[in-house]
């Protein structure tokens, strides 16, 4: 699986990530022409290059990102952390994620985390 992470991913919890799970393919916003994007931007990008985008952003990324499902855009899936989680908590549970499931099942799909 691929990821992105957008520019308002918490760093910490991106390293902490990195490090449990070192093989997983995850650039960062940042790193890429996309930088300061806006969210369609994002998104669009993410469905270019088959990547499912890791976000804090829960006002407007999930909006965006379904837009995209009922025009019948690529959408490879979104991740959404709420941003009051702790480190460990978040690099469990999508660590979990991530080794639970294939990519497919995150296609036009939004998940949170916290796992509801």
């Amino acid at each position: 699986m691929r990821f992105l992470a957008d520019e308002n991913f918490n760093g910490k919890t991106l390293n902490a990530l990195r490090k449990a799970l070192p093989d997983v393919d995850i650039v960062r916003a940042q790193d890429t022409e996309i930088y300061k994007a806006t969210d369609p931007k994002v998104l669009e990008w993410a469905a270019n290059e088959n990547r499912i985008v890791l976000t804090h952003d829960i006002q407007t990324m999930t909006k965006y990102a379904y837009d995209r499902v009922k025009a019948g855009l690529p959408m490879p899936g979104v991740i959404e952390v709420i941003s009051t989680i702790s480190i460990g908590q978040a690099v469990d549970e999508l660590s979990t994620m991530i080794v639970a499931s294939t990519p497919d099942e995150f296609e036009n799909q939004v998940k949170y985390i916290p796992i509801r």
